[in-house]
């Protein structure tokens, strides 16, 4: 029966991230211990304002369950016990790194996957002035896939000044349901005249519909739009991505059978994660490991992350260690 443990704790990002909801300087995680016989479990997550979560509700959610999970509580029952989200993704986690520790296996094997491998991830730059984001990009070019944070008045600018600053860079997009219906069109036109290869939820939540009645010149990938396989099947004629988060699935139990839901239904799958430690990162590479687009790149937004965190070579995540987690 394990003993869960709970902390609040604020890493600085390098400088200011701003997308089209706002800005912030720390990224604020909740991280999960449960122990067991002299092991270890953690998980992590962040709790999100736009999905109505705040941290000290999440922190409580978490702490209401500690009798339940002392007295027997295991990660099937959990995905009953709790809904989806960043509360039920920390002690999800938690519970796979425990389990893994348990049995003396690594994550993969505990789900039957195949080792880990290093990937290639996207690097996210901030919303910006057009010129600040030309330059940011110039900055980055040894990074092979950048993705650009827009939604906002200016975006075609924007995207002509970067395709300009990085002529060669593989370009992604997210609108964070900042664009409008009136202007999807003219901005979808900018996007392929930038070649853009994906554009990440350009219109908000529910408000979704017309993306299947227009010609995406641009291939669309749902955010927002899609938490768990509930929502897959009203999905299918308005995007043609998904972009599985763990915070969103409620953890990596979920995350791996959207995975697999959202391939059957013929998206393409996308991996994201929200500003957090490489301890947030670690059980999304496992979801990333057959993804077509990879964005794990929250540390290296960060000024500092845990120790011992992920290893980065410029854009190559590598596996983590079982010290960190799984």
């Amino acid at each position: 029966m394990a003993e869960l443990t709970l902390s609040v704790e604020r890493f600085p990002i390098a400088g200011t991230f701003t997308i089209a909801r706002g800005s912030k300087t720390e990224a604020v995680v909740v991280e999960v211990r449960l122990a067991e016989d002299g092991l270890i479990g953690r998980g992590e997550c962040v709790p999100y304002a736009r999905y109505g979560e705040t941290v000290e509700g999440v922190a409580a959610a978490i702490t209401a369950l500690g009798p339940a999970i002392a007295a027997g509580l295991g990660r099937e029952e959990l995905q009953h016990r709790m809904p989806a989200g960043a509360a039920r993704n920390a002690l999800d986690c938690a519970f796979w790194d425990l389990e893994a520790k348990r049995g003396g296996l690594r994550a993969a094997e505990l789900a039957g996957l195949p080792a880990m491998r290093p990937l290639v991830t996207a690097y996210t730059l901030s919303l910006d002035e057009p010129d600040a984001m030309a330059r940011a990009a110039a900055a980055a070019i040894d990074r092979p896939l950048l993705k650009l944070k827009l939604g906002a008045p200016g975006d075609a600018r924007r995207l002509a000044a970067i395709r300009a600053a990085v002529p060669q860079a593989r370009l992604i997009v997210d609108a964070n349901e900042g664009w409008k219906p009136a202007d999807l069109h003219l901005m979808m036109e900018a996007c392929a005249a930038a070649r853009v290869e994906l554009v990440e939820q350009p219109l908000p939540a529910g408000k979704d519909a017309i993306l299947a009645r227009i010609d995406r010149l641009v291939p669309v990938c749902a955010d927002e739009s899609v938490h768990d396989r509930a929502g897959l099947a009203t999905l299918k004629d308005r995007y043609d991505a998904v972009n599985i988060k763990l915070d969103k699935t409620g953890g990596l139990t979920e995350a791996l059978a959207l995975a697999d839901a959202a391939r059957g239904h013929g998206f393409s799958v996308m991996v994201g994660c929200m500003l957090a430690s490489s301890l947030a990162m670690a059980p999304a590479l496992l979801v990333a490991q057959h993804a077509e687009v990879v964005d794990l790149d929250g540390p290296l937004l960060l000024a500092r992350d845990r120790v011992p965190g992920l290893r980065y070579e410029g854009a190559v995540v590598y596996p983590p260690e079982p010290e960190l987690w799984g």
